[in-house]
């Protein structure tokens, strides 16, 4: 593979009674937050399994929920396990990059798709799936994570995701407008601006944009800062070739108005189609939005629409 988006093969969709895992490739999790997301995925007749190091806590480097080959150990065991359907990552925090050098790839690789669900800091992870094992993931909620726990929407978004997936091929929001007008039309790909912009000249990191649609958002970087993620994406040649963007949200990264300005500064210039607030990553209410997966983008009605469902 190159690394340049292209459409990538689809898991199956989840039917109820399959089972599934809940991993941490990341930060430790808080086990109240962990029981609330078990038991909304019982509610979905599915079978969660909890890795062994999800509630764990690395002795040393106290933000990482066990140590690197204990969380790379979790998610090539449940990836490998042939009866988990799908993989749910318990959070985001900080800690992929440290692990996911150390995954057995030729082990996933001989496994059956499945899907993998998460976001924030888990787009190293999705980035390197597309790399090394050329699957669509999915930038969603994590099963511990507040939205999932306490947003209906944001649940219920990803239930049709995974079980309907024909129900929810076009994205939309009443936050979505236009921030330069057009369409057009890509795979998709991308996820946490600043992880993005880390995972520049890894092993795992994508190449160039070429025609793909690129889907961003992040999280506590202030404008300032910002700027510099977005000017390294850039100058690096990430979005080189890039057909259009889709923006989420920007929690705490200062006023809205001035995320504004830098967003415009730096991408409006590519002079493509770009959507803003479009509702997805760390916002109290989130989309699940496919990676890997062809795509309509329609600035001027601010809608992202799939041209094949999610999964199988």
């Amino acid at each position: 593979m190159t690394g340049a988006p292209r459409p990538l093969e689809r898991p199956r969709r989840l039917v109820a009674g399959d089972r599934v895992a809940v991993v941490a490739p990341s930060g430790p999790v808080d086990p109240d937050r962990l029981a609330a997301g078990l038991d909304v995925l019982r509610g979905w007749d599915l079978d969660p399994v909890v890795a062994p190091h999800v509630l764990g806590r690395d002795a040393v480097l106290g933000y990482l929920a066990a140590d690197d080959v204990a969380r790379a150990a979790d998610l090539t065991g449940a990836w490998c396990d042939p009866s988990v359907a799908a993989v749910l990552c318990a959070r985001g925090g900080y800690g992929a990059q440290r692990m996911v050098d150390l995954l057995d790839w030729r082990a996933l690789a001989a496994a059956p798709a499945k899907a993998f669900v998460g976001f924030s800091d888990v787009t190293v992870l999705h980035e390197a799936f597309a790399r090394r094992l050329g699957l669509v993931t999915y930038y969603g909620p994590v099963a511990a994570g507040l939205a999932f726990t306490k947003d209906e929407p944001t649940r219920d978004h990803l239930r049709r995701t995974l079980f309907a997936p024909e129900t929810v091929q076009t994205l939309a929001s009443a936050t979505a407008a236009t921030m330069v007008g057009g369409r057009a039309c890509g795979v998709t790909f991308g996820g946490c601006a600043s992880m993005l912009a880390a995972e520049v000249g890894t092993p795992h990191a994508g190449t160039r944009a070429d025609g793909g649609i690129l889907v961003l958002e992040d999280v506590g970087e202030p404008p300032y800062r910002l700027d510099r993620v977005l000017t390294q994406l850039l100058r690096s040649g990430r979005l080189d070739s890039v057909a259009g963007i889709v923006l989420g949200s920007w929690r705490d990264c200062g006023p809205y108005d001035r995320v504004r300005e830098v967003l415009r500064d730096r991408l409006g210039g590519l002079g493509v189609p770009v959507i803003e607030e479009l509702g997805f990553g760390h916002g109290d209410s989130s989309l699940t939005v496919p990676l890997g997966l062809p795509a309509e983008l329609d600035a001027d009605a601010a809608t992202l629409t799939f041209r094949i469902p999610a999964l199988r």
